[in-house]
């Protein structure tokens, strides 16, 4: 009797030994996903390169390695504990031979069939065949299984909902980033393990080539306790953080530096020496900081400003704020960001000022203050980032539930906004502050070390974008 067909109806029910008789079968069928590829990598602790690398992963024995590991002891094992016998099973031996290759994409069905029984311990032996779409076995074997004496029906239990991120967005962007000559980078006050080792890896990874500023001891001491080497790197003696973002601000200015990265002083500290009335770095533009962020569960890279600099920024800091992260979505590819303006609310309320300035961001847009980028707001955080929510809402706007760039109301929001991402929904942020002559680096003790190079990255892009752009400009 085929069982396959048998319809759940919400329950699971086993069918015990004495129900069984030879000739029975029962299938299931699957088809192959890069996440489940992942999964069996997450599951079984295997981080074999056939696995995890796609370049080597085009071999026979990539394919063998997914029939034995998913569908030899996962979609037979399935059919076993759900369909034939069903729960109460106890799986005993398998035999099984790979006789095809098996690939993401190729939909698979295990069919099992009942050839032998053995009474004294209610015993089975199936026979076992995994076909592809086409047709073709790739796998054929037998199973032996103790068969459950007992009746079992039960409620059918949802699988969880399992998210798994290989945070592929940050990893493509060092890889863009990889190969070239390696730019200057002031690295102000780099006095503890983290904010140096940092330096040290996106040196390893071939993106800068850092300038160590500050004293010298205390970087040495740092470079002790991080377990790395710096005599290859050049040293500038500084006694203080101050001195030291000075030092860093002045080798930018004279071009000796094309980068500035913030080390383990203050932010405030850095900052100050760059917006100094002589340092060189300065431009027509506010200083905002922006994080891009590889969310698990959105679709695209999102950017979330202003979460580190700006406090309570006004109308024109905001118009600026904005435009600094259009120019970086730029960088990242995205030819015409869709920038989202967030307040507690979709609709303009006058009691609540984020409304009225996401109001006015709008028309700006509109008039040409603000370019290169389709800008719409007030936005609620749920509408920005959902489709469905926003059509729940009927907003019809080419923003809405498709966003790029979140732009926050203020310092508290965007820091709280970015935190819960990383903290709650597993996402990576990479961190630059832009509207200075160059861009500057900032990373957090919290941060994942892929996080710390892709804020190196990013500010590569940047810097290699803005050369480009010069040397196109004057003809070179």
């Amino acid at each position: 009797m085929d069982i396959a067909a048998r319809p759940a109806e919400g329950m699971i029910e086993n069918r015990t030994f004495d129900e069984i008789a030879i000739g029975d079968s029962a299938s299931l069928s699957r088809t192959v996903t890069q996440q489940d590829i992942d999964l069996f990598a997450v599951v079984s602790g295997d981080v074999n390169p056939a696995h995890m690398d796609p370049a080597y992963a085009k071999t026979d024995m990539f394919h063998k390695i997914i029939a034995h590991g998913m569908l030899g002891a996962g979609l037979i094992s399935s059919v076993l504990g759900t369909k034939l016998p069903g729960p109460g099973t106890i799986y005993l031996a398998q035999d099984l031979r790979f006789l095809r290759p098996v690939s993401i994409g190729d939909t698979i069905t295990a069919t099992l069939t009942v050839t032998e029984k053995h009474a004294e311990k209610s015993d089975l032996v199936l026979d076992c065949r995994c076909a592809n779409q086409n047709g073709e076995v790739v796998i054929s074997g037998t199973a032996r299984v103790r068969a459950p004496t007992e009746k079992v029906r039960r409620p059918r239990v949802e699988l969880p909902e399992v998210r798994l991120s290989r945070h592929e967005r940050f990893r493509a962007l060092l890889t863009e980033t990889a190969g070239q000559e390696p730019l200057a980078t002031a690295v102000a006050y780099p006095c503890d393990a983290n904010a140096l080792g940092a330096a040290v890896e996106a040196a390893h990874l071939g993106l800068i080539a850092p300038i160590l500023i500050g004293p010298t001891d205390k970087i040495r001491a740092a470079a002790a306790a991080a377990e790395v080497a710096i005599d290859g790197y050049r040293l500038i003696d500084a006694p203080s953080d101050k001195a030291a973002a000075a030092a860093a601000v002045a080798l930018v200015k004279t071009g000796e530096a094309a980068l500035l990265m913030k080390g383990s002083l203050h932010t405030d500290a850095l900052l100050h020496a760059v917006l100094a009335p002589d340092s060189g770095l300065r431009t027509g533009r506010r200083l905002s900081h922006v994080y891009l962020m590889d969310v698990p569960s959105y679709p695209r890279p999102l950017l979330v400003t202003d979460a580190a600099v700006n406090i309570a920024p006004d109308l024109e800091e905001k118009r600026d704020i904005v435009q600094n992260a259009i120019d970086l979505a730029h960088v990242m590819g995205i030819e015409t960001p869709k920038v989202a303006l967030l307040s507690a609310v979709e609709t303009v309320n006058p009691k609540l000022r984020s409304t009225l300035d996401a109001a006015a961001i709008c028309k700006m847009a509109d008039r040409g203050q603000i370019s290169g980028g389709l800008v719409d707001g007030p936005l609620a955080f749920d509408n920005a980032v959902s489709p469905a929510a926003a059509a729940e809402k009927g907003i019809v706007s080419k923003v809405a539930g498709q966003a790029d760039i979140l732009v926050v109301p203020d310092l508290e929001a965007g820091n709280m906004l970015a935190k819960q991402l990383t903290f709650l929904a597993g996402a990576d942020a990479a961190g630059v502050v832009l509207g200075a002559r160059v861009p500057i680096i900032l990373t957090s003790r919290a941060d994942a070390e892929r996080t710390r190079m892709a804020s190196c990255a990013v500010a590569v892009l940047i810097a290699r974008g803005r050369a480009a752009k010069a040397q196109s400009a004057a003809g070179v």
